[in-house]
């Protein structure tokens, strides 16, 4: 490696993350905001509707762990660019459906069950490549920049997709939703590799920073070993906390998803918000995720740095589920529209939080096999998304929407209560994770190649 001076190649891919985060969330969110207009087209109704966003939601579900497992045999690069590919396809033939079309629905659910499938690949890539580009003290941090894109791409697209629509209808937003994406597709095909070794950009000084490497010593003494692509399905499955994980994403998502589906609907029919006015309102979820979502980053690595795992993951995500509890339930209940609007963004942001700790946990636990353990977490948590697609309105029409908001205050009292029985000090590894109780061979024959031992954790 000829590059001698300091270099920050991983922060720059980290935001080339960042930006394809963002536009999967302007392509799955679109249906939010353009919902109004293609019920009326199509004569569908909010029950339809919500069978579209669970169609999104069981496609992603289900391709989860194949996506994992792609990931960790074929690399982040590759896998993300043919993702990204793939639903911008699904979202130009959204746009391109005839109004006449008979059975319009059927279709529109297998576009957006389609659409799933290719945004599948997006977080457990990005974990399999924050797992081989960042030391264990940044993860936090860079997992909370990457969902991030979450809050900016849902928070964008509310006045700009309906600006589109105002001026030139629905399609015209699902045009510029594909255009953006296949964009960022190709410049992250062009500008990212699966490894900093491969890089040509990467210096020595950073891949020591990357390797956890002391100045005076070689960037590849770190690590050894090669990482190995062989997954090491048996002892993810017998993980008895993974099932604590999957329970607490699932109460997450289907809060997330309260907010992504049914929050522009919510604030125009229920608080009679009027277009323009939805859309400012809507926002406020998602900048709040955004900047919430970083500060729980920064903060569940300073947290683990100095109290260990347990506190910096798990007690940090327990108390944002808490705290996120609290306001769905003020929020819902107050009679100011303006003032249970700000209520309500305040609990995005306490939802989002913990985002980072539930990424930053799996690469703790399973290391290089982190890509498949999180996509099995994304999988329940995808069940959650799909339910609330559906149940939201049905509660919501059934008992009133203060009832669904209180349903998923519910879920995020649960989600607290399963983070209480995640114990990411305890590694896949069978080894022990204090390296003052292992012996310089046992150090040699750990396998995690990007893996490595926190001292925060002792």
């Amino acid at each position: 490696m000829s590059i001698r001076h300091k270099t920050k190649v991983r922060w720059a891919l980290a935001f080339g993350l960042f930006v394809l985060s963002a536009v999967a969330y302007l392509d799955r969110t679109n249906l939010s905001i353009a919902g109004l207009q293609i019920s009326r087209e199509f004569g569908l109704g909010n029950q339809r509707l919500g069978w579209m966003a669970s169609a999104f939601l069981v496609g992603y579900a289900a391709f989860q762990v194949p996506s994992g497992w792609a990931s960790a045999r074929f690399g982040p690069r590759v896998v993300l660019a043919i993702g990204v590919l793939w639903w911008g396809i699904a979202t130009i033939f959204t746009a391109l459906l005839p109004s006449s079309t008979t059975h319009a629905v059927l279709f529109l659910v297998a576009l957006r069950f389609g659409l799933g499938v290719g945004e599948s690949i997006i977080y457990p890539a990005a974990n399999q490549f924050v797992m081989r580009w960042f030391p264990s003290h940044e993860r936090g941090l860079v997992n909370g920049l990457i969902f991030a894109g979450v809050g900016a791409g849902s928070g964008l697209t509310p006045p700009l997709l309906t600006w589109f629509i105002l001026h030139h209808g629905w399609r015209s937003a699902f045009w510029f939703s594909a255009a953006v994406g296949i964009l960022a597709g190709l410049l992250w095909w062009l500008v990212a590799r699966d490894r900093p070794e491969t890089h040509p950009l990467v210096s020595e000084i950073e891949l020591r920073t990357i390797r956890e490497v002391s100045p005076g010593d070689s960037p590849d003494s770190g690590h050894p070993q090669p990482e190995s692509n062989k997954i090491s399905w048996k002892e993810i499955l017998h993980r008895s906390d993974l099932l604590a994980l999957m329970g607490a994403y699932f109460g997450f998502l289907y809060i997330a998803w309260v907010y992504f589906s049914w929050f522009f609907i919510y604030m125009a029919q229920v608080r009679g918000f009027d277009l323009k006015a939805s859309a400012r309102y809507t926002m406020l979820p998602f900048l709040s995720m955004t900047i919430f979502c970083l500060l729980g980053g920064k903060l569940t690595d300073v947290l683990t740095r100095n109290y260990g795992l347990r506190v910096g993951r798990c007690g940090l995500a327990a108390a944002a589920s808490l705290l996120t509890a609290l306001f769905l339930v003020l929020g819902s209940q107050l009679h100011n529209p303006q003032l249970a609007g700000l209520t309500l963004a305040a609990g995005a942001g306490a939802l989002y939080l913990s985002q980072s700790a539930y990424w930053s946990v799996a690469i703790d636990i399973a290391g290089p096999s982190s890509s498949v353990f999180s996509s099995i977490i994304n999988m329940g948590g995808q069940i959650g998304g799909a339910v609330t697609a559906s149940l939201t309105p049905w509660i919501a029409q059934r008992f009133g929407w203060t009832t669904s908001f209180a349903t998923a205050a519910g879920f995020a009292v649960l989600s607290a209560i399963f983070w209480s029985t995640v114990h990411p000090e305890r590694p896949l590894s069978p080894r022990s994770t204090d390296p003052r109780r292992l012996s310089s061979d046992d150090r040699n024959k750990i396998e995690f190649h990007n893996g490595v031992i926190e001292e925060a954790s002792l």
